[in-house]
């Protein structure tokens, strides 16, 4: 019988590790770039499509599901990776970050938060252990934490009450999982740390998740407008605090030039809507930067998106049409554009993956920078 979770780590360059999650439902090749299917889709494509490009896990929105269709019914539904024909890992998020987003609908206590649905109105309570059992119910692989995720720019008193309330949250959320033994057989928590931009609270953070002990660790109140220079400068000292034997996960980032950086830190595992959404709205990511397909300069452009890509999407249609349909608004823009930038986000991780098994890790990453960022 397959294992309920077990990282290994297979190499090092650096800080750099690449490694797997070997789990029920499959193994995870790390580092991993996990598409983002909040609403029990990955927006504008198929999953075929997304296991096609190299996904090995995707993430699922606790937040949305509870409030659309609903946990209870989507578990009468026989769970998520039915539901939506997913039958590889999923991993969950707590619904903290969607809830703490809503500002002037949320109060938070102790006990968690209360907060009206952005949908109808309708009054809901999402604590630490409601928000486990909503995950049970979905039948998530890999589930978070219940945490508070505080804004960017938060004074050093305010990050320190939203950690130390998270780590007390926390608490409550291993003996939740705990608690249901069912899932906790096959399934995995993963604790997030907090403290914003600051060392000590990091370090605080770091110490209570390891006391309570998690299979795996996220890196949390990121990639809220802090920037990437900040952003990484966590990054230089935040990873080395967690379990070396443990895999760490970057929450929501990022661009390719984000993630190229933040697996020179030693981050294992990453999830972002901005492959999907740019798909949407007419950029593409490209080994020579990101481009918007909907300027003019493309309508008789007869190359691929990308000349270096072997995709669907690159070897079967010119920028000429891609153009066309965005400018023109069909649907089928949106979706080639989304497959296209799925593949290109799961090919930059196998080549991270590639890079750090060769012991060429930081040469990897310098020639990236110099064709994405030096256009």
């Amino acid at each position: 019988m397959a294992k309920r979770f077990e990282f290994s780590i297979n190499a090092v360059d650096g800080k750099a590790r690449s490694g797997s999650i070997a789990m029920q439902r499959g193994e995870i090749r790390t580092p991993a770039f996990m598409p983002v299917g909040t609403a029990a889709t990955v927006k504008a494509t198929r999953p075929a499509e997304v296991r096609a490009s190299g996904a090995d896990i995707i993430l699922g929105n606790t937040y949305h599901l509870m409030l659309r269709p609903g946990a209870e019914r989507m578990r009468k539904l026989g769970g998520l990776h039915k539901f939506m024909g997913w039958e590889r890992p999923i991993l969950t998020d707590s619904g903290g970050y969607q809830v703490m987003s809503l500002a002037a609908l949320r109060k938070i206590t102790e006990e968690g938060v209360s907060f009206q649905s952005h949908l109808d109105g309708s009054k809901h309570m999402l604590t630490p252990e409601r928000s486990i059992e909503i995950q049970r119910l979905l039948g998530s692989d890999i589930v978070m934490a219940f945490d508070e995720c505080p804004p960017n720019g938060v004074t050093y008193d305010g990050a320190a009450k939203s950690m130390e309330l998270s780590m007390r949250w926390a608490g409550r959320s291993r003996g939740g999982f705990d608690g249901s033994s069912d899932h906790a057989a096959r399934a995995a928590l993963f604790g997030i740390q907090q403290g914003s931009l600051n060392e000590e609270l990091r370090k605080r953070s770091a110490e209570a998740l390891i006391d309570i002990g998690f299979d795996g660790y996220a890196i949390g109140g990121l990639a809220v407008g802090e920037g990437q220079e900040a952003m990484f400068g966590v990054l230089d000292f935040a990873p080395g605090m967690l379990p070396q034997d443990k895999p760490r996960y970057l929450m929501g980032v990022g661009k390719p030039d984000d993630l190229v950086g933040a697996v020179e830190r030693g981050i294992d595992m990453f999830d972002c809507v901005l492959p999907t959404r740019s798909g949407r709205n007419g950029q593409a990511f490209t080994w020579n930067g990101p481009i918007n397909i909907r300027n003019a300069k493309f309508a008789e452009d007869e190359r691929p998106l990308d000349e270096n890509c072997d995709c669907p999407v690159c070897t079967g249609w010119s920028r000429a049409y891609l153009h066309h349909l965005v400018r023109s608004q069909e649907m089928l823009g949106a979706m080639l554009m989304t497959q296209h930038n799925l593949h290109f986000y799961q090919a930059l991780m196998q080549a991270m993956r590639d890079a750090i098994g060769e012991g060429r890790f930081d040469t990897f990453a310098q020639d990236f920078r110099r064709g994405y960022l030096n256009r």
